[in-house]
């Protein structure tokens, strides 16, 4: 599942990877501001993804394995546990991620 996720935030624009935290935290970054972090060493896999707030609340109510970000600002961010939910459902909150960090960015990084 990793490789898929891994590969879905790579195909966007301006994204790069790390390891900024250590060596089980992997982030992506749009422009330098994160958009998703996954735990590599959490089984189930999680992943904590920017999230409009009223998003956020609609989702932690909605599923069980979404809970308010972990180490994050619980306003803005979301931990999933990736178990039990669909792919494209993932996808779609990844994509949702990247979009709100690059809706703040200034035109001129957007190219």
């Amino acid at each position: 599942m990793i490789d898929l996720l891994r590969n879905h935030c790579l195909k966007k624009q301006h994204v790069s990877e790390g390891f900024p935290f250590d060596d089980h935290t992997l982030v992506f970054k749009l422009h330098g501001k994160i958009f998703v972090l996954f735990s590599l060493k959490d089984d189930p896999l999680r992943m904590n993804v920017k999230c409009s707030p009223e998003y956020a609340i609609e989702l932690r109510e909605t599923y069980w394995q979404v809970k308010p970000g972990y180490h994050s600002n619980k306003k803005h961010w979301n931990t999933i546990v990736i178990e039990s939910i669909d792919t494209d459902l993932i996808l779609k909150w990844i994509d949702h991620s990247y979009q709100l960090v690059w809706n703040k960015l200034p035109n001129r990084l957007k190219g």
